[in-house]
């Protein structure tokens, strides 16, 4: 093979892909097609042109706003009534907050390269701690009592790791996570009774 047999090749490959381009009648990169109608489009509205964004960038910051709407923020009840009222835990965490505090196996790896994926995904819940603190003050909510509520979430899956070059193979384990959740929430103090 010659010295230089590379550079003809891609010499070949960079004249066929302009004649084609330029017959095709793609104007994708040419300043009359899409490249000028972006930066126009910018110019008006004084901003940058488009930038494409993968869909996982979109996913991650929606994501990253439902679990702060959702599951970080602490509740704030108002007092329960009576003497001797049960107070109770809320409600257990949902498949989705247990699914969302687990760590991520599945993200990253290259499509027909390195897949994780889960499969028959099975949770069990169960309540651990569930106790109520005295009255004290908190700042920004006044008087109130702190309620514990921490959960066990057990996560059985079946881990699927596949690859399809350069030697294709899956293999298949039963796996286990554990993720404690803790639902804390507070409850305001109830002063006297108000005379009506």
């Amino acid at each position: 093979m010659p010295k230089y047999g590379w550079l003809k090749r891609l010499a070949l490959v960079v004249v066929v892909g302009m004649t084609t381009l330029s017959s095709s009648g793609c104007q994708l990169l040419l300043w009359d097609g899409f490249l000028g109608t972006a930066f126009q489009f910018a110019g008006f509205w004084d901003t940058t042109p488009l930038i494409p964004v993968s869909p996982y960038y979109s996913e991650l910051i929606e994501d990253a706003y439902i679990r702060e709407e959702r599951y970080e923020k602490v509740p704030v009840l108002d007092p329960v009534e009576g003497e001797h009222a049960p107070i109770f835990c809320q409600d257990p965490p949902s498949q989705d907050e247990v699914m969302r505090a687990m760590p991520n196996i599945t993200s990253g790896g290259w499509v027909f390269l390195a897949e994780t994926s889960m499969n028959n995904v099975r949770i069990v819940v169960e309540p651990i701690v569930d106790r109520i603190d005295d009255c004290r003050f908190f700042p920004m909510v006044g008087p109130a009592r702190l309620k514990h509520c921490h959960y066990k979430a057990t996560i059985y899956f079946d881990k699927t790791i596949r690859s399809g070059w350069p030697v294709p193979f899956s293999h298949k384990d039963e796996s286990i996570e554990v993720v404690y959740i803790d639902h804390d929430h507070l409850i305001r103090c109830a002063g006297p009774a108000t005379p009506q």
